[in-house]
C-alpha cells in the first residue's frame, strides 16, 4: 500500500499542482520558491492538523483569490445548482494504490469501489467556501461597507476597508473544512467528485491509514554554548524506544542501577537532611506513625535522562568536547538522525496499538550547513536507513515512503535519476510538477536518441547537477571558453552595469560537440534562457585528383574530380559549408556556409513549435551563437576570432605565452601567416593558452579588469541578450 499521487488546488503557488511519488524515495527538486516548502505545510495542515485548522488568507493562491473577490463583488448571484460545479477553495488529494497482500481494515471503511480491479482509494481534504455561506459572505460584506462608509461620514481623516481586508479577518468565519473519500473511475483514471463519503459526517478519521511526519529545514540547530538540542534528542530517543519495547535488556538494568542506587543515595540523604528534619520535630510537625517524615531517593530514569545526558564528542582519551563544539554541518546531520530515529519508532507506536497503513516522512533540505562530500553521504545511505520500513519486534511490518526535497546539486549527483519530481513555475502564481523519468518518452525513437538520453542521464547525475537550479544556462563546447567565460561577463558588466550577468543565476556548462542532445532537457524543465556558443567550422571543397595514382585510377574511370574537405576562414573566396552538428541539428540539416553568413541576430533565436522542432523566432528563450564577420574577416572558431581581434595582446613581446609554439608566433608578429593558419598550428594546450590570456590581463586606470583584449563579437552580443530578462 502506498500513496502514488497527490494533487494541490488553490494553495499559496500550487494552483493546481499533481505530484507523483514514488514507493520509496522521492526526491522534490526545485529553485527557491517553487512550493517545495508548500507541499509539506498542506500535507501537515490536512493530515496533522484537521482538528485545530488554521489557515491565514495569505495561504490563498493569488489568481485564487481574485476569483473570490469576482463571485462576491458580482451583482449577479450564482444560482446553487451552478455554483456546487464551481465550488472552489485549498484543496488536497491523496492517491492510495493497495493489493491483495495488504491489510485492508482501515481502509475498508473508506472503499467506494469493491470492483477487484479498482485498487485505487483518494482521500480529499477541503477548506472552502459552501454554497450558504457564500450567499452569508455577500450579505456580511455589504453590512460592512455600509458601516465603514458610516465611519468615513464620521471621520473623513478615515480610510474605509475593502474585500480583501475583510476576507483576511473573517476567512475563517465561512470557510469550513471537509474530509471526503472520492469514487475512483479506473477508466479515466480520475475521481469522481460528485460521489463520495463525508468522512466527517461518519466520523471516519485518516490517522490510522496516513501518518505523516516530517524533519522541517528550520531545524533547533546552533553552535552557541547554551545548545542542547543533541542531547535533549537522546531523551526522547529513550522515551520512544522504551515506549516501542526495544532493548529490553538495556532497559531493565538501567532501572536496577537507579534502585540500587536509590538505597545508596536515602543512606546519604538521612544526614544531609537531620537537621531540618529535627527542626520539623521541634514544631511539632512530626508524630510517630503518623507525619514522621524521611527524605528518601526516587530517582526516575525518564527524567534523570532528560535532565542529566549530555551528547559529548570524543577528542581523545582524556578529552570529551561539548556538543556546540562542533560545526554547524556536523551537528545539523547527527540532528537529523537522531530525529529520524524518533520519527521512525513514532511510527512504530505503542505495543497495544498498530502502526498505520501508510507511513510518510518528509525531510526538508538536508543539506543546511553541510559541505558537498557530506551531502553525498547522506543521500547514498539515506535508502539504507529508511529502506528497512517499519519493523517491530511483535513482528508488524509496515513499508516507510519518504520525501526529500530540497535544491542541493551533491544532492542530486548522487541520487536515482527516476527518483526526481521537478517543479518549475508555470506563469505568475502556479507551480508544475515534472517526473524526470518522464523525460525518456521523448528520446524514444532509435538508438541514437536512447545512447543520447543515456548520456544525459549520466552527465546530469554526474557532472552539471545544478543545470536544474538554474535560471539560465550557457552551453560551451571547450576548455577555452569554460576558463575565459567568468572574465567576459565581468567585462560586461564593467561595460554594462545594469542587471549583472555576474549577479544572475547561470550555469556554464561544457558539452563539447554534444549541445543537440540536452535540447530537449532545456525544453523540458523550461529553463528561462539558454545560449549554445559554437563554431561555424567553415570549409570548402578541394579536389585531389593530383594528389596520388589511386585517385588519378579514380579520376579517369568516372571522369569526376575526388575532393576532400579543407578547413579554412569563413570569409575565404571558395568556404561553401559548415560542418558543425548543432548548427545542423537546430537549423534543419542546413549545411550551406552562405545561410549561416546571412543569420541576423533575430534568426538565431529558436523556440520549439507545436510540432516540436526548433525554429527561428525572437520570441524564443534559445540561442545559438557562432563568429561573425568583423570588418573584412569571418572567423572559423574561437581561437582564430580572438587571435584575429586581440593580434596586439598576443604579438606584444612584453607577454608570454608558453602555450603557443615559437615558431609560428613569429610568422604571426611579422604577417606570414594569419590568424586562422596561426590558430590551426600554434596552439599546444587550449586550457594554457586560456590561463596565460588571463595571467596577461590587465586592469586600466578606471579600475576595468581585462582592459587589454576584447571579447569576440558574437559571444558579446550572446553575452548582452543573456542578461536581459
Amino acid at each position: 500500500m502506498k500513496i502514488f499521487k497527490i494533487e494541490v488546488e488553490n494553495y499559496r503557488l500550487l494552483k493546481k499542482l499533481s505530484l507523483d511519488l514514488e514507493k520509496e524515495l522521492s526526491l522534490i527538486l526545485g529553485k527557491n520558491n517553487t512550493g517545495k516548502t508548500s507541499i509539506l505545510t498542506i500535507l501537515d495542515k490536512f493530515l496533522n492538523q484537521p482538528d485545530n485548522l488554521k489557515f491565514s488568507f495569505d495561504d490563498f493562491n493569488i489568481d485564487y483569490k481574485n476569483q473570490l473577490k469576482s463571485i462576491i463583488l458580482d451583482s449577479a448571484v450564482i444560482a446553487e445548482s451552478d455554483y456546487d460545479s464551481q465550488k472552489q477553495g485549498i484543496k488536497l488529494k491523496v492517491f492510495i494504490d493497495y493489493n491483495e497482500l495488504d491489510d485492508l481494515s482501515n481502509l475498508s471503511r473508506v472503499m467506494m469501489d469493491l470492483d477487484p480491479e479498482n485498487n485505487v482509494i483518494v482521500l480529499g481534504f477541503e477548506y472552502t467556501l459552501e454554497y450558504f455561506d457564500y450567499l452569508k459572505i455577500r450579505a456580511d460584506y455589504g453590512t460592512f461597507i455600509i458601516n465603514e462608509n458610516l465611519k468615513v461620514g464620521s471621520n473623513p481623516n478615515f480610510t474605509a476597508r475593502g474585500l480583501m481586508y475583510f476576507l483576511k479577518q473573517n476567512h475563517h468565519t465561512y470557510f469550513t473544512l471537509n474530509k471526503k473519500s472520492f469514487e475512483f473511475d479506473a477508466i479515466n483514471k480520475i475521481p469522481v467528485e460528485n460521489n463520495f463519503i463525508d468522512l466527517l459526517k461518519e466520523e471516519i478519521s485518516t490517522k490510522e491509514i496516513i501518518n505523516f511526519k516530517y524533519i522541517s529545514a528550520k531545524r533547533d540547530v546552533t553552535n552557541k554554548e547554551v545548545d542542547k538540542t543533541l542531547s535533549k534528542q537522546t531523551s526522547r530517543i529513550y522515551k520512544r524506544t522504551e515506549v516501542n519495547a526495544d532493548q529490553k535488556i538495556a532497559v531493565e538494568k538501567f532501572q536496577d542501577t537507579l534502585s540500587m542506587t536509590d538505597v545508596d543515595l536515602t543512606s546519604i540523604y538521612s544526614t544531609l537532611f537531620k537537621g531540618v528534619v529535627e527542626k520539623v520535630k521541634t514544631f511539632g510537625g512530626i508524630k510517630i506513625n503518623e507525619s514522621e517524615i524521611e527524605i528518601v531517593s526516587t530517582l526516575q530514569h525518564r527524567e534523570l535522562l532528560e535532565g542529566n545526558t549530555t551528547v559529548v564528542y570524543k577528542h581523545d582519551l582524556e578529552n570529551q568536547l561539548p556538543e556546540h563544539y562542533n560545526g554547524l554541518g556536523y551537528m545539523n546531520l547527527i540532528c537529523m538522525i537522531f530525529e529520524i530515529e524518533i520519527l521512525v519508532q513514532e511510527f512504530k507506536r505503542d505495543k497495544d496499538k498498530k502502526p498505520a497503513d501508510i507511513n510518510l516522512l518528509f525531510i526538508e533540505e538536508p543539506e543546511a550547513h553541510t559541505h558537498p562530500q557530506m551531502q553525498y553521504v547522506f543521500i547514498k545511505n539515506i535508502k539504507k536507513l529508511l529502506g528497512v520500513g517499519i519493523v517491530r519486534e511483535d513482528g508488524i511490518k509496515r513499508d516507510l515512503q519518504y520525501i526529500i526535497s530540497t535544491h542541493s546539486s551533491h544532492i542530486v549527483a548522487d541520487s536515482d535519476f527516476n527518483d526526481i519530481k521537478y517543479l518549475k513555475k508555470a506563469g505568475v502564481n502556479q507551480v508544475i510538477s515534472k517526473n524526470l523519468k518522464d523525460l525518456e518518452k521523448d528520446y524514444i525513437g532509435n538508438d541514437v536518441e536512447i545512447q543520447n538520453f543515456k548520456f544525459l542521464k549520466q552527465y546530469l547525475t554526474l557532472n552539471r547537477a545544478e543545470l536544474f537550479f538554474a535560471d539560465k544556462a550557457i552551453f560551451i563546447e571547450g576548455d577555452t571558453e569554460r576558463i575565459l567565460l567568468p572574465a567576459m561577463m565581468r567585462k560586461i558588466d564593467n561595460e554594462y552595469p545594469e542587471n549583472a550577468i555576474l549577479s544572475q543565476n547561470i550555469s556554464i556548462v561544457e558539452v563539447g560537440a554534444h549541445s543537440h542532445i540536452f535540447e530537449k532537457f532545456i525544453d523540458f524543465i523550461g529553463i528561462q534562457k539558454s545560449i549554445i556558443i559554437t563554431d561555424i567550422d567553415s570549409f570548402f571543397l578541394k579536389p585531389v585528383f593530383e594528389s596520388d595514382g589511386v585517385t588519378q585510377k579514380k579520376y579517369a574511370t568516372t571522369g569526376n574530380p575526388i575532393f576532400e574537405q579543407e578547413k579554412c576562414p569563413a570569409s575565404h573566396a571558395q568556404a561553401s559549408y559548415s560542418t558543425n552538428k548543432s548548427l545542423k541539428f537546430f537549423h534543419n540539416n542546413e549545411i550551406d556556409l552562405d545561410y549561416y553568413k546571412s543569420l541576423s541576430f533575430d534568426w538565431k533565436i529558436l523556440r520549439k513549435n507545436k510540432h516540436k522542432k526548433w525554429v527561428s523566432n525572437r520570441k524564443g528563450s534559445l540561442l545559438l551563437i557562432f563568429q561573425t564577420k568583423v570588418g573584412t574577416y569571418h572567423a572559423r572558431s574561437f581561437e582564430d576570432d580572438f587571435f584575429n581581434l586581440n593580434k596586439s595582446l598576443i604579438i606584444d613581446p612584453l607577454k608570454s605565452f608558453p602555450s603557443l609554439t615559437n615558431k609560428y608566433l613569429k610568422l604571426y608578429r611579422d604577417g606570414s601567416i594569419d590568424s586562422f593558419e596561426f590558430s590551426e598550428k600554434a596552439v599546444g594546450s587550449k586550457p594554457s593558452l586560456a590561463i596565460e590570456i588571463l595571467l596577461n590581463s590587465e586592469t586600466d586606470a578606471s579600475g576595468n579588469e581585462f582592459s587589454n583584449w576584447q571579447i569576440p563579437a558574437y559571444i558579446k552580443e550572446g553575452l548582452l541578450w543573456l542578461k536581459r530578462d
